[in-house]
């Protein structure tokens, strides 16, 4: 009976050992859309030569500091310092049969990236510790000057799609509107703060940025001494037009329907109505009317759904218009403002500004569920939501450092980041959700 029960037990280990290394064995991901995140830990271990004898070029350690900066973007990412490993680098070379995954396994770390370099040349890779496998491998040709940091961004963004099955927003530009002095003109930048552009010089207030579809120009409120105009600016060329033929004294909020055609709030009727523009600028059609304020219009990728801002309950409020069936829906209940309404690109999810006794708050709202989440909770005062081109990330303006600058959360809420804009207040942030970058 002893030997039967032994063997029984021996059996029994066996099997647990096995679940435990297939456990072991599975290629990591990260749900980033499920109602937890999966928190990994990561090491960048120091670049290495892949010629012997040959020199690391000063540039090595660019490309580790922008590694480094762009994924402390990700919340889910943990950098954990190699001075957190026992006995030190574990590695002799970059590939996978040359790392002593032990140390890091120790440690709790779950993904270990390593650069080599031969000149200008880099190859990258990130392995998971625990099995050995190689996550990404990338190798990159003239890797100097402004290449590095764009070559960064896209393995970071190669990295973040292999983790979590989406492309990061790296090279996603934002469009915002600086004060500077008297006056606000638009501006763009890049999530990490680099490559800011100035791309109005129209003076007076330039408000409301909007991106095409495509990425290709950005649409804004121009108001000068007189009137508004609606300007266009086209990223390829860099110039603007402004029109305002048939629209009238008020032109408010522009949004991109496609990369064709802007919804736009206009004043024709005596009261604020959003009009459908066509790719000449000039209304077509009325999208949504009532006797009171319809302002901010937003939409998912497909343009067929709409989100916007209407005072018909007495009070700002959020709804949606299903430009196909024409069914309209009452979104936000509570509150007695609740504006800037930001269509997540798959048009599923509604970020806004709720005003509360505390001051303006991002608050998300399922369109599936009807559940609705507060996103940030100050201090001072959060507005202008914007989405990034997955979904996940939200762009948002604050004055909780004294004057107006950008952050970045996710729909989950995690802590926010300041984005570097500058000297000069930074406020409606818009960004370029295009897929073709």
């Amino acid at each position: 009976m002893k030997k039967i029960s032994l063997s029984l037990l021996m059996t029994a280990l066996m099997l647990v050992t096995s679940v435990v290394f297939a456990a072991a064995q599975a290629p990591l991901t990260v749900d980033i859309y499920g109602p937890g995140q999966k928190l990994v830990n990561m090491t960048i271990l120091p670049p290495r030569t892949l010629r012997t004898g040959r020199a690391i070029p000063v540039t090595a350690a660019e490309f580790d500091k922008v590694v480094r900066n762009d994924l402390s973007y990700i919340p889910f990412l943990k950098d954990v310092p190699m001075s957190q490993l026992l006995g030190g680098d574990p590695s002799k070379g970059v590939k996978g049969s040359d790392i002593n995954f032990k140390p890091l396994q120790l440690a709790k770390v779950d993904l270990v990236m390593t650069t080599g370099w031969n000149g200008s040349n880099l190859e990258v890779r990130v392995y998971e510790t625990f099995s050995g496998r190689m996550v990404v491998g990338k190798a990159y040709g003239q890797v100097e000057g402004k290449l590095v940091t764009r070559v960064a961004d896209r393995f970071c963004s190669v990295l973040l799609e292999e983790l979590s099955g989406k492309k990061g927003f790296f090279d996603s530009p934002i469009a915002f509107v600086k004060q500077l002095g008297k006056t606000k003109e638009i501006y763009t930048v890049l999530p990490q703060g680099r490559e800011l552009t100035r791309i109005t010089k129209l003076g007076g207030f330039n408000l409301s940025p909007t991106w095409s579809p495509d990425g290709s120009r950005v649409a804004f409120t121009h108001i000068g001494a007189k009137k508004h105009t609606l300007g266009v600016w086209d990223s390829k060329t860099g110039k603007i037009t402004l029109r305002n033929n048939t629209l009238g004294q008020l032109v408010v909020s522009p949004e991109f329907l496609d990369n064709e055609r802007i919804a736009v709030t206009l004043n024709k009727t005596g009261h604020s109505d959003i009009y459908l523009l066509n790719k000449e600028y000039k209304p077509v059609r009325t999208i949504v009317k009532s006797s009171y304020i319809d302002v901010s219009p937003s939409f998912d990728r497909t343009g067929t759904l709409m989100a916007f801002t209407s005072g018909r309950a007495g009070n700002p409020h959020v709804y949606t218009l299903n430009l196909k069936t024409g069914a309209l829906k009452r979104v936000t209940i509570t509150g007695k403002y609740n504006t800037h309404p930001c269509l997540s690109p798959d048009g599923r999810y509604i970020a806004y500004t709720h005003q509360t006794a505390n001051g303006h708050r991002i608050f998300l709202h399922d369109l599936k569920t009807g559940r609705e989440k507060q996103l940030t909770f100050g201090p001072g005062s959060d507005e202008y939501p914007a989405f990034g081109p997955d979904g996940y990330f939200v762009a948002f303006a604050s004055n909780r450092s004294g004057e107006y600058k950008m952050y970045l959360t996710t729909r989950h809420g995690d802590t926010p980041k300041k984005l570097n804009t500058g000297n000069g207040s930074a406020f409606a942030p818009a960004w370029d959700t295009s897929l073709q970058r």
